[in-house]
């Protein structure tokens, strides 16, 4: 059965999430934004988050003016895969760093065999 919860608080659980996050990590994140939407636009109900944008790691010289990168953390999936707000909780951050990491340019094979898949 999945979990009820608002907007509101999923939108908290990510915000801790991210106070989670070592400082010296995400001062090194540059131009990306975190977003919450209930689910993603293709309608897919195993997607929890997706990075949007250019990795740092993938940048060059040529890289300005570019809309920010878009992390999105998808509530009503999560949710549906969570049995307890705990759950939810540990997914939130499971997901929050999964997609910072791409960021970074590390790739989902990768983050699997780093347990973070």
């Amino acid at each position: 059965m999945p979990v009820e919860m608002s907007r509101e608080r999923f939108e908290e659980l990510v915000g801790e999430a991210l106070d989670e996050v070592p400082v010296e990590l995400l001062s090194l994140m540059n131009n990306v934004v975190f977003l919450v939407e209930d689910a993603p636009p293709d309608g897919s109900d195993d997607l929890l988050g997706l990075y949007e944008g250019t990795a740092l790691t993938e940048r060059g010289w040529d890289y300005a003016g570019a809309l920010p990168d878009r992390i999105t953390i998808y509530r009503l999936p999560t949710l549906r895969v969570c049995d307890s707000e705990d759950d939810v909780v540990e997914e939130v951050a499971i997901t929050v760093v999964h997609e910072i990491a791409h960021h970074f340019g590390i790739d989902d094979h990768r983050l699997h065999e780093l347990g973070w898949g």
